[in-house]
C-alpha cells in the first residue's frame, strides 16, 4: 500500500529545436497545457530548449504565440535557452522535432541516457510525419502544421506519461 503522505511519482519532459523560438517552445506551451487540463500539474514538468544558442532569454517568435494563441495557448513566459549537459539528466523525455536536432542531442548525450532521446512525432496518433518542421522561414500555413502536429503528439505524450507515472506509482 502506497503511503498517502508519500510524495507523487513524477515525470519530466524536455522538447528541443534548434533555437528554442518556434517549434519547441510551441510544444512546451500546448503540453503543459494537456498536463494542466488533465490534473497532471503537480506530477509532470515541461521545458523547452534549443541545440543552438542563438535567442538567449528571448520569447517565442511572435508568429508562433499569435498562432498559438488561436487555439487557446499562452507561451508568453517561455523563453528560449540552450540545451545543458545537466538536461541529460534532469529529464525523463528528451524529444527532438527533427533529424538534425535530434543527431545534435544524440552526440551531446552521456551513453546513460540514450534512451531518453527520441522524435516528437513519434507520439504522433493521426499524422505521419517522421518531424515537425521549421516554420521559421515560412508563412502562416507552416504554423499552423506545427501546432497540427504538436497537438497530435502531445496527445500521445499525455497518454505515454500517463502510462509511466502509473508504472513508477506501483509499489515495489
Amino acid at each position: 500500500m502506497q503511503d498517502e503522505h508519500a510524495p507523487a511519482a513524477t515525470y519530466s519532459v524536455l522538447f528541443v529545436c534548434m533555437g528554442n523560438i518556434c517549434r519547441s517552445p510551441t510544444a512546451h506551451g500546448v503540453f503543459r497545457h494537456k498536463v494542466v487540463h488533465s490534473g497532471l500539474a503537480d506530477q509532470v514538468r515541461v521545458d523547452s530548449a534549443g541545440t543552438h544558442n542563438y535567442h538567449p532569454g528571448e520569447a517565442p517568435d511572435d508568429r508562433s504565440q499569435r498562432h498559438a494563441a488561436q487555439r487557446g495557448y499562452d507561451l508568453s513566459s517561455l523563453r528560449a535557452r540552450q540545451m545543458l549537459p545537466r538536461d541529460f539528466g534532469q529529464h525523463d523525455l528528451i524529444l527532438a522535432m527533427d533529424w538534425d536536432n535530434l543527431a545534435l542531442a544524440q552526440e551531446r548525450c552521456p551513453p546513460e541516457h540514450a534512451h531518453k532521446l527520441r522524435r516528437m512525432t513519434e507520439f504522433c496518433q493521426q499524422f505521419d510525419s517522421p518531424v515537425v518542421p521549421d516554420p521559421y522561414y515560412g508563412g502562416a500555413a507552416g504554423f499552423e502544421e506545427v501546432l497540427d502536429l504538436v497537438e497530435d503528439a502531445c496527445e500521445g505524450l499525455l497518454h505515454h506519461v500517463r502510462q509511466q507515472l502509473q508504472l513508477r506509482a506501483r509499489p515495489r
